[in-house]
C-alpha cells in the first residue's frame, strides 16, 4: 500500500510466501534448450532440460482469463508431467514422441518481456513461453540460497488483448519520500483477488502480484534488484509504494542468515513492474524513470507533482489506500 509505512511493510512482504501461487503458469525452474509444440486438439507440449534431465510436459484445457469473481475458479492449465501418460495411458504409450503431431506456426503475437519462445496455434490463438527470476529475495539482497535466483518457466494461451500494466512516479509526505503509483487492467477491467495472507501474498486464483526492481539503487548496489512485491487492489485494480526504510527481520521478510540492520530506502535510476498474467495471459511488465528528488523551490517539480496527484486522484475510483498524496 502506498501512503502509510505500516501497511506497505505488511503488504511488500507477499513474495515471501506466494511464489507460485500466482503466475500466468508456473510449468517447472531452471529449464534450458525449451521447445514448444501445439497440436491441432489444442494441446501444448513442452520439451525442456532441468541438469540432465530432459521433460515432456503436455498441458491443455485452459485460455485467456476469467473476470474476478468472489467463490468461482480462475482458469488454469491441466498439466501432465509424462508426456501423454497421465492422459492416455495405454492407449498411447509414447504419445510425446510417436503421437503428437505439432501444427504450430511462427510466434506473431505482442513483444513480451522474458520471452523464450512461442508460437500460432491452428485455431488462432497463441501460446507463450517465458522465464525470469520470480523468487528473489525483497530489499535488494543476492540471492543466498539457489532457490532464491531460480528462473521460473511460465506458460500462457491466450487470443485478443493481454493485461496491461500502468506506472507513475512521484513524491509522498511533501516531497520526503520517493513513491509509485499504476493500475493493472485486463480486458479494461480491473485485476484483483479476494484474499491475501497476512503479509499480502493471494490465497486464490484470481489474486496477482506485481513485483517491482529497481535499477543501480545506492542502497543496494549496482543492477537491478527487487525491491518487493504487492497486488493491486479489490476492486479497483490500482496500487501504490512508497520507498521507506525498513526492517527485514520483520513482517515476513525472507532475509540473510545472521541479518541485522535496516534496508533501503530502494530508490533507483529506474523501476521494473511485472504483473503475473491473469487466469493463463502472459507476464507483462512496464518500466518507469525516477523523478529524482523533491525540491519545493524547483518550480518544475512543484507542477510535476501537482500534474501527478491529479492523475492519481483521477484513477482511484473510491480506492480507499492510496488516496494521500
Amino acid at each position: 500500500m502506498r501512503r502509510l509505512p505500516v501497511l506497505v511493510l505488511a503488504l511488500a512482504a507477499a513474495a515471501v510466501a506466494a511464489g507460485a501461487a500466482s503466475a500466468s503458469q508456473l510449468i517447472d525452474r531452471n529449464a534450458r534448450d525449451v521447445r514448444l509444440a501445439v497440436n491441432a486438439k489444442g494441446e501444448a507440449l513442452l520439451t525442456y532440460r532441468v541438469g540432465s534431465v530432459t521433460k515432456h510436459v503436455l498441458l491443455w484445457g485452459a485460455i485467456n482469463a476469467r473476470q474476478p469473481a468472489e467463490g468461482q475458479q480462475q482458469v488454469k492449465f491441466k498439466v501432465d508431467y509424462s508426456g501423454g501418460w497421465g492422459k492416455y495411458h495405454h492407449k498411447y504409450p509414447a504419445y510425446w514422441k510417436t503421437n503428437f503431431g505439432n501444427r504450430c506456426g511462427g510466434y506473431d503475437g505482442p513483444g513480451l518481456s522474458f520471452f523464450v519462445t512461442g508460437c500460432h496455434a491452428p485455431d488462432g490463438s497463441l501460446w507463450a513461453v517465458q522465464s525470469w527470476q520470480t523468487p528473489l529475495p525483497d530489499l535488494g539482497f543476492t540471492p543466498w540460497q539457489a532457490d532464491l535466483a531460480a528462473y521460473e518457466l511460465h506458460v500462457s494461451h491466450w487470443t485478443g488483448s493481454i493485461a496491461k500494466l500502468e506506472v507513475w512516479t512521484d513524491w509522498i509526505y511533501g516531497g520526503r519520500f520517493h513513491d509509485l503509483f499504476g493500475r493493472a487492467t485486463y480486458l479494461d477491467r480491473p485485476v484483483y483477488g479476494f484474499g491475501t495472507t497476512k503479509v499480502g501474498a493471494p490465497t486464490e486464483g484470481f489474486g496477482r502480484l506485481i513485483y517491482l526492481d529497481t535499477l543501480d539503487a545506492p542502497a543496494y548496489g549496482p543492477g537491478w534488484r527487487r525491491e518487493n512485491s504487492f497486488v493491486p487492489h479489490n476492486p479497483t485494480g490500482v496500487f501504490c509504494y512508497g520507498f521507506y526504510i525498513f526492517d527485514p527481520t520483520k513482517g515476513g521478510y525472507i532475509h540473510p542468515p545472521g541479518q541485522t540492520g535496516m534496508r533501503g530506502p530502494g530508490v533507483g535510476s529506474q523501476y521494473r513492474l511485472v504483473l503475473d498474467g491473469p487466469g493463463v495471459t502472459p507476464d507483462v511488465s512496464v518500466t518507469a524513470q525516477d523523478p529524482g528528488d523533491y525540491n519545493a523551490q524547483d518550480p518544475d517539480k512543484v507542477a510535476y507533482e501537482k500534474q501527478q496527484n491529479a492523475l492519481l486522484d483521477s484513477i482511484l475510483n473510491g480506492d480507499k489506500l492510496c488516496r494521500q498524496h
